[in-house]
């Protein structure tokens, strides 16, 4: 299953992304991720890679949650930078965790755990995709 998204916070509108049930934690396609102080507390400045067809890259700072292991299906772990941030689906807003990770091999750059489903209150019918519209950018009057 698939929808568009939104990472307001972060400066991103319309992005696809993968629901996968199997997964736990979401993720987020990154690169260049630099871990740094600002007023005492920890942050990470990464590289976001949005886009299948058409590559577009987003320069990105936000505050470091934790550093986590996780787990791939093929056993192998990897430590992650987690960022929490507000996520938009359809006419619904909530604050997500995503692990910033290459996923330069992946078809789609933002995959959506369980967790953040859970969190969102949200049902999966596996046999739709793309049951939300894609969301466009609003000015500040809040017109299309």
């Amino acid at each position: 299953m698939r929808e568009w998204i939104n990472l307001p916070e972060l400066g991103m509108i319309g992005l696809r992304a993968k629901i996968d049930t199997g997964a736990s934690t979401s993720c987020l396609h990154a690169s260049d991720i630099q871990p740094f102080q600002r007023d005492g507390e920890d942050w990470v400045r990464f590289t976001a890679h949005l886009g299948t067809l058409v590559q577009r890259r987003h320069r990105c700072e936000a505050p470091l949650v934790t550093v986590k292991n996780i787990k791939s299906s093929t056993g192998h772990v990897q430590s992650r930078y987690v960022i929490r941030t507000d996520m938009t689906l359809g006419d619904r807003m909530w604050p997500v965790e995503f692990t910033l990770t290459c996923r330069k091999t992946m078809r789609y750059r933002v995959l959506l755990g369980s967790k953040a489903l859970v969190t969102g209150q949200l049902v999966v019918n596996p046999a739709l995709t793309y049951v939300q519209d894609k969301p466009v950018l609003l000015d500040i009057s809040g017109a299309p």
